[in-house]
């Protein structure tokens, strides 16, 4: 089976899909997929379809909406895969399991790839790092579930993605910065900076990245303008590891230039 999430959904088993046309069932196989490694109570799923005013019946239109599913991954598997239907969509737990094995979630693998660049960047080999995150990022083919409905569940479920997408661009960014790969990222770092006007850890990429590139001007204008926003909306000032950063700039810190990790960390990590 293959069940993809990063982006619209896509489900399919031996090359057929399996992912329903109707929005509640299509519900229920994304947040049956998200947590097939642990499986879904009754009441979760109830919420997720529901919210606060399910139906009386809504215990048995979830069984309805299992019948569903169960019979289109049986279409898919063949004439005499009843037995094995049940136990990839097993009723286990108080609700329900989708057994599936390591790597037919793209969500999983990339969590997987995701939690390896960052153990690689932390441990100080920035190409391996580089390399597992950017095989991590290229699996988003858009929002992630762009075509579900989501539910309360799925919501928070949808946000948490989003979040580790971001943080997973960031330490791809940080580690192509330690390989020295400033003017590969600048134009990149452009426009996250612009699609997220208030993330300092964009700044302190985008201000590094430009100091690299020659241009230290560029980087102190960036710097201000960061601070313009800060104050403006929040009534805040950048925070001090940005502002160490930007004493670095002003005064042309060799620091800055250098990159390995030790120096990295002389300046509290300037790349992350």
């Amino acid at each position: 089976m293959e069940i993809k999430l990063l982006g619209p959904l896509v489900a399919t088993a031996n090359g057929t899909s399996i992912a329903p046309t109707a929005t509640k069932p299509r519900q229920l196989l994304a947040l049956l997929a998200i947590s097939s490694a642990e499986g879904v109570t009754l009441p979760l799923l109830i919420e997720e379809i529901w919210g606060n005013d399910p139906p009386r019946s809504a215990a048995t239109t979830l069984q309805t909406y299992i019948l569903q599913l169960r019979r289109l991954l049986g279409d898919a598997l063949g004439p005499d895969s009843a037995h094995h239907v049940k136990a990839v969509l097993a009723t286990r737990f108080g609700g329900y399991l989708l057994n599936l094995r390591q790597g037919e979630v793209d969500v999983h693998e990339f969590e997987r790839l995701a939690a390896a660049g960052r153990v690689a960047l932390r441990e100080g080999d920035p190409l391996a790092a580089s390399r597992l995150l950017t095989r991590a990022l290229s699996m988003w083919r858009g929002p992630a579930l762009a075509d579900v409905r989501l539910g309360r569940v799925l919501e928070i479920e949808v946000s948490r993605l989003t979040e580790s997408r971001h943080g997973a661009l960031e330490n791809r960014i940080t580690a192509d910065l330690r390989l020295g790969r400033h003017a590969e990222v600048l134009g990149e770092l452009t426009a996250l900076v612009r699609q997220h006007p208030m993330n300092e850890s964009l700044y302190n990429l985008y201000i590094l990245a430009l100091y690299r590139c020659g241009r230290p001007d560029d980087a102190l204008r960036a710097y201000r303008e960061l601070r313009r926003t800060l104050t403006d909306r929040l009534g805040l000032e950048p925070s001090p590891r940005l502002q160490r950063l930007h004493q670095a700039v002003l005064c042309s810190d060799p620091a800055l230039d250098r990159l390995d990790r030790l120096e990295f960390a002389e300046f509290d990590n300037l790349a992350g």
